[in-house]
């Protein structure tokens, strides 16, 4: 018995020490105090964490990105131009909650189209949404109509606009990842990146105002608001806070050739017990986000255009019977840093089982994914390595041995020898008949004749 018992304590024991051995692939943890994170690779779109990304939530502010989106599509098509003075209205400037973000615009107010753009991602000015609203759409509520059809464009499937500006509103909510959607299509505008990474900027006297001074919400690149949050790499791009949404930021930072983007929601401010005052959270998680993304994640070749990756039978060729495939392109992306290329899965995908010649190199064959777990890292297409020429006799071998193989051919020639058999009983009996009919013409032609009688 105290052998068994023994015997039982060590296996116990070896299975307790299995259990604590570090697995394969284990990166450090991370846990973010948001209710909803994305964080992303900017070039392969990875997503590297994700936390309730597709929750809906209040996006407060962060609305405005759709909002430049949409004046920025609008110059594009020539409808407004950066130069164009615009004239705000008493009703885009009107009804705004007392505590609201403004650059202080007035009704008769006239500025340009780039000072707008301006005001509303740099100081986050609520009654500029409206003032764009008006001058493309002619109303809010066509421009909100607009919002929504173009969130729809884009993907969102959990996204509702009711206004320009992020004010609460129970029916305007969207998530993480629209908001990365939205983000993704308006980082294709070179003027969207570099009005959100602006520090300050200068409104000149107006009509109605003095020079203006405006400085970015975004304390991650200006510390103009407050100290200790500046992150070394971080671009714009658009911050966003209501007592509904808490605080909330979408952000990206650069750091040597890697591109990271973030998507934070409802974040709290906590108290500073160290310096005193309160500690923004939305700044401060980011910032430990973009840190865990650079140090855990890196980008790596996985694929070489020159490997050979699989053999794909060949038919009608009398010069080989299989290709070689090869990646499209030298393919890179990115991976746990603890993560061995080695330990990718590699599943090949052969567009068919087996090919027929003549093939061309470069020809499409199929594709590889890499993959570990139920994670898919890449999916690269597979070319033909060399061209492989068809046969001539081949080809026709196999047409004529395809062409009778047909079930239509097995009836059309079933029906052709019942036609050709029913022909040639038909004019045999039609001979015969002849024949037949021609000896007893004959006869009666000489039983008819009885020559002269004298």
């Amino acid at each position: 018995m105290k052998l068994r018992r023994i015997a039982a304590l060590f296996f116990a024991l070896a299975l307790a020490l299995v259990s604590l051995t570090v697995p394969a692939h284990a990166i450090e943890e991370i846990d973010i105090e948001a209710t909803a994170v994305l964080l992303l690779d900017g070039e392969s779109e990875a997503v590297l964490y994700e936390e309730n990304a597709h929750a809906r939530r209040y996006p407060a502010s962060t609305t405005k990105i759709m909002t430049a989106l949409l004046v920025l599509e609008a110059i594009e098509r020539g409808e407004l131009r950066f130069e164009q003075e615009i004239t705000a209205t008493a009703s885009a400037v009107s009804g705004l909650p007392a505590d609201a973000s403004t650059a202080g615009i007035q009704g008769g107010e006239v500025l340009t189209v780039e000072q707008l753009l301006y005001c509303l991602m740099v100081s986050s000015a609520n009654e500029v949404g409206n003032i764009f609203a008006e001058e493309i759409s002619g109303s809010v509520t066509a421009f909100v109509d607009e919002m929504n059809r173009r969130a729809e464009e884009l993907g969102c499937e959990d996204t509702h606009f009711v206004n320009t500006s992020g004010l609460p509103d129970d029916n305007h909510y969207t998530t993480a990842w629209d908001l990365w959607l939205i983000t993704r299509e308006a980082l294709k505008n070179d003027t969207f990146m570099t009005v959100c990474n602006t520090k300050a900027y200068t409104i000149p006297a107006t009509n109605m105002s003095d020079a203006r001074e405006l400085h970015s919400t975004n304390l991650l690149i200006s510390n103009w608001r407050a100290l200790g949050y500046l992150y070394s790499g971080a671009q714009g791009i658009k911050t966003g806070t209501t007592d509904a949404a808490g605080h909330c930021l979408v952000s990206t930072a650069v750091r040597a050739d890697r591109r990271l983007i973030s998507v934070v929601l409802g974040c709290e401010e906590m108290p500073d017990p160290i310096n005193g005052g309160t500690v923004s959270m939305s700044f401060t998680e980011t910032a430990r986000l973009f840190d865990w993304g650079f140090e855990n994640f890196s980008i790596r070749t996985v694929l070489t255009e020159n490997e050979v990756v699989a053999e794909v039978p060949v038919l009608l060729s009398q010069q080989t019977n299989c290709v070689t495939v090869h990646p499209a392109y030298d393919a890179t992306t990115v991976l746990p840093n603890d993560l061995e290329i080695e330990d990718l899965e590699r599943t090949v995908k052969l567009d068919r089982e087996v090919v027929n010649a003549p093939i061309m190199a470069g020809d499409r064959l199929g594709e590889i994914t890499l993959s570990y777990g139920d994670t898919e890292y890449i999916t690269v297409p597979l070319l033909a390595m060399s061209d492989v020429a068809a046969s001539r006799f081949l080809i026709m071998k196999t047409a004529l041995i395809n062409f009778f193989s047909n079930r239509l051919v097995h009836i059309g020639l079933v029906i052709l020898a019942i036609l050709i058999v029913l022909i040639f009983l038909f004019g045999r009996r039609i001979m015969q008949r002849r024949r037949y009919g021609a000896k007893r013409n004959k006869r009666r032609r000489h039983r008819a004749y009885r020559g002269r009688r004298f």
